[in-house]
């Protein structure tokens, strides 16, 4: 049986390098429809919600024919925005996919949703990637993940992990983190209640702070191929690529 989950996608207007990102219609249709797009192509995906703060974007969702609400404006961040919208919902599984990231793979969230549906005894997964040729694993922009045997994350961190001190063959490579969670319902509940950890502080991610207070992630693998826009200049080679595809 297919797994079944909600998509949530949170949206905001303000953004620090791209203000009003999710409206920009350079593709002749708002960057967020596309990003409903491609959640509407997922298998795993029965009901996909816009969750904004910004009544401009919430016409627009509904204005391409898509479910939104408006959320409260003082959510410290997506994953609180996502909880409260996930409190009005049937489903038993959640998906966060990020309203800035219109080329996302539909197969990478199924496969992020099915692991999920698999392990009852785990409250949440996420999604790692191989690093694509040119891709720097220095760089502390780009999130790592060290997994367990079992498939649950160990760490995530913006420094080189694991660091390979004597080049063994068959040593494990450095994974990189994608920003794509599935929650089990109730456990997002539980996510937002819990306190800030000091090392979700210390490497500036969040979900060391589940890791810190005991609760596993699972983690997905799959190569991927898209990446988030948070600067014009990164929207503007997507609105090229669109462009080329025609």
């Amino acid at each position: 049986m297919t797994a079944r989950a909600a998509a949530v996608i949170p949206a905001r207007y303000a953004s620090t390098r791209f203000p009003g990102k999710p409206l920009a219609r350079d593709t002749g249709k708002p960057m967020i429809v596309h990003v409903l797009e491609r959640a509407a192509a997922c298998r795993t995906v029965c009901r996909i919600v816009v969750a904004t703060d910004d009544a401009r974007i919430h016409d627009a969702v509904v204005a391409a024919g898509f479910e939104s609400r408006i959320t409260r404006a003082d959510h410290p961040n997506g994953t609180s925005r996502i909880a409260e919208v996930a409190e009005t919902l049937d489903e038993d599984l959640v998906v966060n996919i990020q309203g800035d990231e219109p080329q996302i793979e539909p197969e990478l969230v199924d496969r992020t949703v099915e692991l999920l549906a698999s392990r009852p005894d785990v409250p949440m997964a996420t999604l790692v990637s191989p690093f694509a040729p040119g891709e720097d694993p220095t760089n502390p922009n780009i999130v790592k993940c060290v997994r367990a045997v079992d498939g649950r994350a160990l760490y995530f961190s913006r420094s080189l992990v694991p660091f390979d001190r004597d080049g063994t063959p068959g040593a494990a490579r450095p994974m990189k983190h994608v920003g794509l969670y599935a929650y089990r319902r109730d456990f997002l509940r539980t996510f937002v209640a819990l306190a800030p950890t000091p090392l979700e502080r210390t490497e500036s991610l969040e979900q060391l702070r589940v890791l810190e207070h005991g609760h596993s992630i699972l983690c997905a693998v799959g190569e991927a191929h898209f990446t988030g826009i948070d600067t014009p200049e990164q929207y503007a080679a997507f609105v090229e690529r669109m462009r080329a595809a025609r």
